[in-house]
C-alpha cells in the first residue's frame, strides 16, 4: 500500500470536529459527508460578520456578500471544469437541480413522442421528476438494466437508445451498487442520436476529479452536504447554450429583468433560475469545501478510498450469509466507496439499530432506490460508506460488531 495514501486519514481527520475526542465509528458518508472546521467556520463568519443580501444593495455590506456569493460560483465551476460560471446554477440540492431541468427543459422541449432513457438503479431524485414530466408531456420513459455484477448493462443501452430519446438522465456512481457508469462512453453515443445527457454526480464528485468538457455531457447536478460542504445548497451545471433557451424555473424576486402589470421579461443566466434570496451562507461555505478537497486532492482522495474499500470487501466476504451488491473492488476499480449488502434471513434494519449500540452508524433501508432492491428480490439493505476520513482500523471493528451481531440475530431468530 502507498505510504501516502495510507496517511491520508491520519492528516484529514484532525480537520473534522466530528472525529475528534469522539470513538464513534461514521460509516454514513454516501448518506452526508462530515464538515470539516473550515466549512463551519465560513458559515459561521458570514452571519457574524458579513450577512447582507446579494445583488440588492448598494452599501460595502451587500457587495462584499455578493462578491463572496459569487466568488463560490466560481470555485464551483472551477471543481468541475465548467467553461464559464454563469453556467452555475444554485438550487437547494441536487433533488431540485434535476427537477428544474426536467420542468423547465422538459416542458419546454418534450413531447408524447419522445423518449426519456434513465437506468433501474437511479436515485428516486432521477426518477420521480421524470415520471412527473412524462404525465405532464406523454413522453415515455424507458430503463437500462443492470448485468450480472452489478453494473449498467451497456448493450442494453445500445438497444434502448433510439432517434425518439430526447434526454438520457442516469446517476454516474450507484448509491446502493457502487458501480461507476461509463460515462464517456454513453456521452458519445448520445450524440449520435441528438440526446442530451444529463448526470446525477452526487455519490461521485466527492471521490474523484469530474471535467464536464472531458465527459462531453450537457447538464450535471451536485449537493454540496456530500462534498463536506452544508445543507440546503446545491447546484446545476448546463451547458451556456441550453441554458439560455431554457424557461424559468421559479418566478419572484432576482430572476427579472423588468417587470410590468402584465408582463415581465427576465436576467441573464445563471440569475434567471434564482428567484427569490438564495443560500448565501451556504453556498460561501460550500465553496470552501470544494477548495478544502480540492487542497487535499480528489486523485490522492480517489487512492485510498479504493484501498479502504477492498479491505472493506474482504472482511466482509468472511462473514457467513452476507450478500454484497454490485462489482468487487478487486475487479472493477472505478467504483464507489461503499459496500451495500443483506444478510439471509436477517432484517437489515435490525443489523443497523444493533449496530448502533456499539456506536457504529450504517445506513439501512432501500436507499431511495426501491425499484433496483425490486429487481433484487429484496427489501431493504444495510450500507456502510466510506470517505477518506475512513480508517482500516474503523472497518475492522465494524466488521467484527457486524459478526457480533449477524451471530446474535441468528440465535434469537
Amino acid at each position: 500500500m502507498n505510504n501516502k495514501l495510507s496517511n491520508l486519514a491520519e492528516v484529514t481527520r484532525k480537520d473534522f470536529p466530528m472525529f475528534i475526542n469522539n470513538e464513534a465509528i461514521y460509516l454514513d458518508h454516501a448518506a452526508t459527508s462530515q464538515k470539516p472546521k473550515i466549512v463551519i467556520e465560513t458559515l459561521e463568519n458570514y452571519y457574524k460578520n458579513q450577512n447582507a443580501n446579494v445583488h440588492r444593495g448598494a452599501h460595502s455590506l451587500s457587495m462584499k456578500a455578493t462578491e463572496l456569493f459569487e466568488n463560490a460560483r466560481k470555485i464551483t465551476a472551477k471543481f468541475i471544469g465548467a467553461s464559464d460560471s454563469k453556467e452555475i446554477i444554485f438550487t437547494r440540492n441536487a433533488t431540485e437541480a434535476i427537477n428544474l431541468v426536467a420542468l423547465t427543459w422538459g416542458n419546454q422541449n418534450l413531447t408524447k413522442d419522445d423518449e426519456v432513457l434513465l437506468s433501474v438503479m437511479e436515485h428516486h431524485s432521477n426518477l420521480v421528476p421524470w415520471q412527473l414530466i412524462s404525465n405532464r408531456t406523454g413522453c415515455k420513459l424507458r430503463y437500462i438494466n443492470i448485468n450480472e455484477s452489478g453494473e449498467l448493462d451497456f448493450k442494453n443501452f445500445l438497444e434502448q437508445i433510439n432517434d425518439r430519446t430526447k434526454i438520457v438522465s442516469l446517476v454516474h456512481i450507484s448509491n446502493t451498487l457502487g458501480c461507476c457508469n461509463p460515462i464517456e462512453e454513453i456521452a458519445k453515443v448520445c450524440k449520435k442520436y441528438n440526446s442530451l445527457f444529463l448526470l446525477d454526480a452526487c455519490q461521485s464528485l466527492a471521490h474523484q476529479k469530474i471535467d464536464v468538457k472531458k465527459l462531453d455531457i450537457d447538464f450535471l447536478a451536485g449537493s454540496a452536504h456530500k462534498l463536506c460542504g452544508p445543507t440546503g445548497i446545491g447546484f446545476l451545471w448546463g451547458r451556456e447554450e441550453i441554458l439560455e433557451k431554457m424557461p424559468p424555473f421559479l418566478g419572484g424576486g432576482e430572476m427579472i429583468e423588468d417587470v410590468f402589470l402584465d408582463k415581465s421579461t427576465w436576467a441573464d443566466i445563471p440569475h434567471k433560475f434564482e428567484a427569490g434570496t438564495p443560500a448565501i451562507g451556504e453556498a460561501i461555505a460550500m465553496g470552501s469545501a470544494l477548495n478544502y478537497l480540492d487542497d487535499i486532492g480528489l486523485d490522492r482522495i480517489k487512492g485510498w478510498e479504493l484501498d479502504l474499500t477492498k479491505y472493506l470487501f474482504e472482511c466482509l466476504k468472511t462473514i457467513n450469509r452476507i450478500n454484497i451488491l454490485g462489482p468487487d473492488p478487486n475487479i472493477k476499480i472505478s467504483r464507489g466507496a461503499l459496500a451495500t449488502f443483506h444478510v439471509d434471513g436477517i432484517s437489515s434494519d435490525d443489523v443497523s439499530t444493533l449496530i448502533n449500540e456499539s456506536n457504529i452508524y450504517i445506513r439501512s433501508g432501500h436507499h431511495c432506490c426501491q425499484p433496483l432492491h425490486r429487481l433484487y428480490q429484496i427489501k431493504s439493505t444495510a450500507r456502510a460508506s466510506l470517505s477518506f476520513t475512513s480508517t482500516m482500523s474503523e472497518i475492522n471493528t465494524f466488521t467484527n460488531e457486524l459478526k457480533s451481531v449477524i451471530n446474535f440475530l441468528i440465535k434469537n431468530s
